[in-house]
């Protein structure tokens, strides 16, 4: 349908999982695709695979250094950018009394801080009509054992949509929230720890979900591809679950 036929999109976190997934739909419908990532043979895998569809940058978001280095790419693009969707994240598990000052400031840095900075070093490149997406996590409206760090800063990306909403708004910039539940990604099989515990841990994570089964990343692009076209112009502001019902039923 080529809903993004000529407008540049940013995707971070994009060489693996849900941001690889994204980038792919969104350069199939049109769009030039700024993709980051903090390996550079991942971002070469997706060059080879998306050609003149994508621009690489190789960046980790909670560098501010990186970020500069990102935006100047932008900015010698001189295209602006019509698409944020900002994914760059991760989390690992840990116990109340496991959780460490590192722990704590390595999840919050790179999905707070990667976050807020990323949207505001943006700012500059957006105009009306454009869109940020930010990813959540349905775990920001559940409890988790062992994972209350991640999902505390998931609760922030929730509070970021709402806030930054309403402070774009006469802007014409729409901000929403991606909030997926557990999704088959190379991330999610990392949290097993060990190669034996994996299909357990999956398994037990596909039983805790009203459709029995985990989603695709495909799925969560397709929700992403939404919030970033045309078809949600009156949506702003809002979090979109896509995660089986897992949060809602």
């Amino acid at each position: 349908m080529n809903e993004l036929t000529g407008k540049t999109a940013l995707v971070t976190g994009g060489t693996s999982g849900i941001g690889l997934a994204v980038a792919r739909r969104f350069a199939a419908e049109g769009a030039h695709v700024i993709v980051t990532g903090r390996a550079q043979d991942k971002l070469d895998a997706v060059k080879a695979e998306l050609g003149e569809s994508v621009t690489t940058v190789a960046a980790d978001v909670s560098s501010l250094d990186a970020l500069d280095a990102l935006f100047a790419v932008v900015a010698e693009r001189g295209e602006g950018l019509d698409v944020v969707f900002a994914n760059a994240g991760g989390g690992e598990f840990a116990a109340l009394e496991e959780v460490s000052w590192k722990h704590f400031a390595d999840t919050f840095e790179a999905n707070v801080g990667g976050t807020v900075f990323t949207v505001q070093k943006a700012l500059p490149f957006l105009s009306a009509g454009s869109s940020v997406i930010l990813t959540s996590s349905n775990i920001d409206v559940k409890g988790s054992p062992s994972f209350s760090v991640y999902a505390a800063s998931k609760a922030a990306i929730r509070s970021f949509t709402r806030s930054w909403a309403a402070e774009l708004v006469d802007r014409g910039i729409r901000v929403n929230a991606i909030a997926p539940g557990p999704i088959a990604t190379p991330g999610l099989s990392g949290l097993a720890g060990a190669p034996e515990q994996e299909q357990a841990l999956l398994d037990g994570l596909a039983a805790g979900v009203p459709m029995k089964r985990l989603g695709s990343p495909d799925e969560i692009a397709e929700a992403v591809l939404y919030l970033a076209s045309s078809r949600s112009s009156y949506v702003t502001g809002s979090e979109l679950y896509v995660d089986g019902g897992a949060s809602q039923v």
